[in-house]
């Protein structure tokens, strides 16, 4: 058995400072009527931390599962029923296609800029084709994590690196309610993938990166390649028991695999082939398909221009625009070949020798 090695993290936080910390969310005078109420409320949330109730509410895994006697989150539960269903109906002949449009851009109008951005007038004109040809287009903008109330997509832990078979599928490391880390829109947006016959991708370039609500969710589906459906098997997140069932051999399942995928990346000075190619990279490894060259797009939107009119200049990049509308195109073809068996995948067939 592999060592489990320990001592990084930081000592619990003491009794006072998760006060401080409580205390911080209620700033606003408008809650002075309320502190005794919320005094309450941090004690009993303070017991939650103390206590480590991650999940408070649980149920017996039930038939198919290793351990069926194991209590589950019924949180987690609910999502693996609902991802389920979607995987199902997705391999339905008759099931509709379905295109997943990622808008990858921090940027709207309800938050501090205070302007949409060019991305989601992007993300518009992909929906528009794939809409216009028949499918049902699925429209995720990621930019609402800046901007709406309680939507939030938290970091990736890293279980991957202790041992894959503690990285379930879906992710069951939040919610974590003793950390108030309750609310998470992966929860949806894995049902979301799973629900898509195409994603198209359409992502500005910030610091010659994806933007971070982006970057979020693609860490968080490092569980859809090679992921563990099963947390019976690993008791939870017990590390031991991780460790000797990959140990034993572990077949790393692409839960994600034969989608077809388009990407749209653009920038205004530098980075944007550094990331169309992390970003195929990382679709390729997940084992979706591309649609081809022609969907697979990088491109410059004002090109070291000031950035105050740059929305003009996308009005007068009708070139661009219409590349664009060929990555949707693309995809939407690709999709109705893969799904009629008809989309030539050479190595479709072969056992990759090293899974991982």
């Amino acid at each position: 058995m592999a060592e489990i090695r320990t001592g990084q993290a930081d000592t619990p936080l003491t009794r006072e400072e998760f006060g401080r910390r409580f205390q911080q969310r209620w700033f606003d005078p408008a809650y002075d009527a309320e502190r005794d109420a919320i005094a309450r409320l941090e004690e009993i949330a303070w017991k939650a931390v103390d206590e480590g109730r991650k999940s408070p509410v649980t149920r017996a895994a039930g038939p198919g599962f290793a351990d069926p006697g194991y209590e589950v989150a019924v949180q987690w539960l609910d999502t693996r029923q609902r991802l389920k269903a979607a995987q199902a109906n997705w391999a339905k002949p008759g099931a509709r296609s379905r295109v997943l449009v990622v808008c990858g851009s921090a940027r709207n109008d309800g938050s501090c800029p205070g302007e949409v951005s060019k991305t989601w007038r992007l993300s518009g004109l992909v929906r528009e084709e794939v809409e216009q040809a028949g499918l049902d287009a699925d429209l995720l903008d990621l930019s609402l994590v800046t901007s709406e109330y309680g939507r939030r997509i938290h970091p990736c832990k890293g279980c991957v690196g202790t041992a894959m078979p503690l990285c379930h599928w879906p992710c069951s490391c939040y919610p974590n309610h003793a950390l108030d880390q309750a609310s998470d829109w992966m929860a949806e947006i894995y049902e979301r993938w799973v629900s898509a016959h195409g994603i198209v991708i359409v992502a500005p370039t910030y610091w010659y990166q994806s933007p971070s609500p982006l970057k979020l969710m693609i860490d968080r589906l490092v569980c859809a390649d090679g992921g563990n459906p099963d947390p019976s098997s690993t008791h939870g997140k017990k590390v031991a028991e991780a460790k000797a069932i990959e140990e034993k051999g572990w077949d790393f399942p692409k839960h994600l695999a034969g989608r077809v995928y388009g990407l749209v990346v653009h920038g205004d000075v530098a980075g944007v082939e550094q990331q169309r190619h992390a970003l195929a990279d990382w679709l390729d490894w997940m084992g979706l398909v591309d649609a081809g060259d022609g969907a697979r797009l990088a491109r410059y939107l004002g090109y070291y221009e000031p950035y105050f009119n740059s929305h003009e200049a996308l009005d007068a990049d009708t070139a661009f625009q219409q590349e664009t509308r060929n990555v949707a195109r693309a995809v939407v073809s690709a999709v109705a070949q893969l799904r009629s068996g008809t989309l030539s995948r050479p190595d479709a067939g072969l056992e990759p020798p090293r899974p991982k």
